[in-house]
């Protein structure tokens, strides 16, 4: 019984304790760090908390200190205390009163670079230095956050500030090609170079590693080789899934990788698949790779496309109406890096050609990329619409079922099909089950109906035919 109550009492102080957070920090910041805490007991003027893992504790510690003091004391009382418990260390308690936030500065870092000597030489490697060979344009600043990327960019950002003293090493990036890792993993170097100079940050794709591998291997200066690694503080090895079937690369990486864990130097991998996912590779190395953090890119919503759209023609100072821009984000497809080339294209015309952007140049930029668009509207293709967006399957709206999330889909199709096609009613019921005409008839009536009197329907019907008029540049 005792149990129960501190557990019951443990969740109204921080259902109160929520109510008080939730009014100083932001919408998406509330529900991405504090709805997934758990209150889990209360021991005097103790509160024990549950996080999803020490990545989630150490960002709440560096963020929202703060915050979560005064939420206490103002809950708790002055006196009020806050120890975390962290689903994969089990425990770990922190004492809010005593709890300072790190300073960052890089004269603390306790790996600063040792004098190089004799530094191996091998392709891309100077004899006065080693080169980051990064990319001085990605960055943080211009990367767009979204939805399919925030948790990646907000451990990536921590990598930043606290390289090498996080939970995530190795931070193992994974996506589909093109939706931005190595932006994001350059932006990590970038940001390190510029806020701890000293330290030696290294980018270098798996390819180019291997080529090292060989040289090393054929001119017998293994050692060098070894020797310059054990210089580089923060090493960022991009598509991490091509040291498959390379077993001699796999081994030296291997001695890499355990060299700089064991003094905290950062690691960051990118991939294209999942941990679990890479074949061929050695387990003891698949292994390391989950040691950290692994955090992915989803393919971009149609929101992120377009503001990535707006950022990128806001930089190169040329206007497109927003209806073809939006247009153009719809048929992009997932690809980050097609959506930048659609976006280039779109630049260049408006700079050298300086026409108006229109609808028209807009769907020859697509067929460039070969993107092709269906001509002609039909009953078809709005029933497919709706059914995704209702994520209903087709053959249902088609069938006899009169459940009301289906009868509401089908009555759906019947008055968009009506509205943007010039299909007879005959038709549009023939295609919706062999319904007659006053069946569509009735139907088109309920929609009017709806529409004026129920918001969210309303919402809904707006949202299709948005859809429906980017798809048909209607």
């Amino acid at each position: 019984m005792k149990e129960k109550s501190t557990t019951h009492h443990s969740t109204q102080v921080w259902t109160k304790c929520l109510d008080i957070i939730r009014n100083r920090v932001s919408p998406q910041s509330f529900n991405t760090w504090f709805k997934p805490i758990k209150p889990v007991e209360l021991h005097g003027d103790t509160l024990i908390i549950q996080v999803p893992n020490k990545f989630f504790y150490e960002w709440l510690e560096e963020h929202y200190i703060d915050v979560l003091r005064q939420a206490i004391h103002q809950t708790i009382g002055p006196h009020g205390k806050l120890e975390y418990r962290i689903v994969v260390d089990n425990y770990k308690r922190v004492d809010l009163a005593e709890v300072h936030s790190p300073s960052g500065d890089a004269s603390q870092v306790d790996f600063l670079p040792e004098e190089i000597k004799n530094p191996f030489i091998i392709p891309g490697i100077k004899h006065d230095r080693i080169l980051s060979h990064l990319k001085q344009r990605y960055t943080f600043d211009n990367f767009i956050v979204g939805d399919s990327n925030r948790f990646a960019y907000n451990a990536a950002k921590a990598v930043a500030n606290r390289p090498g003293k996080t939970a995530f090493n190795p931070l193992f990036i994974f996506g589909k090609v093109g939706l931005g890792k190595t932006h994001l993993a350059q932006a990590i170097g970038n940001a390190i170079t510029h806020s701890h100079p000293k330290l030696n940050v290294v980018y270098i794709t798996t390819e180019r590693l291997t080529h090292q591998v060989i040289y090393s291997i054929r001119h017998q200066s293994m050692d060098d080789l070894m020797r310059y690694y054990q210089n580089v503080h923060i090493l960022i090895v991009d598509d991490i899934q091509f040291l498959a079937r390379r077993p001699k690369t796999q081994e030296i990486f291997f001695h890499i990788f355990n060299h700089m864990h064991q003094l905290e130097r950062q690691i960051i991998l990118t991939s294209d698949r999942p941990v679990k996912e890479l074949e061929h590779m050695e387990e003891r190395l698949v292994s390391r790779f989950k040691w950290g953090v692994t955090v992915d890119l989803q393919p971009p919503d149609f929101e992120l496309k377009l503001a990535i759209a707006r950022a990128r023609l806001r930089e190169e100072q040329v206007h497109v109406p927003e209806r073809v821009l939006e247009y153009l984000c719809y048929h992009a497809g997932d690809s980050i890096r097609d959506l930048e080339g659609i976006l280039s294209t779109l630049v260049a015309r408006a700079l050298f050609l300086q026409g108006d952007i229109t609808m028209s140049t807009a769907q020859k930029i697509l067929q460039y990329y070969k993107i092709q668009r269906e001509e002609v509207i039909t009953v078809e293709s709005i029933a497919r619409l709706v059914c995704d967006h209702f994520n209903i399957p087709l053959q249902d709206v088609k069938g006899k079922t009169r459940k009301r999330p289906i009868v509401e889909a089908r009555q759906l199709i019947m008055y968009l099909s009506k509205k943007f096609t010039k299909h007879s009613l005959k038709q549009i019921g023939k295609f919706l089950g062999n319904r007659d005409h006053t069946t569509v008839i009735y139907a088109c009536r309920t929609v009017e109906d709806l529409i004026e009197t129920d918001e969210k329907y309303r919402q809904n019907v707006f949202t299709i035919e948005k859809k429906l008029r980017l798809s048909y540049s209607l």
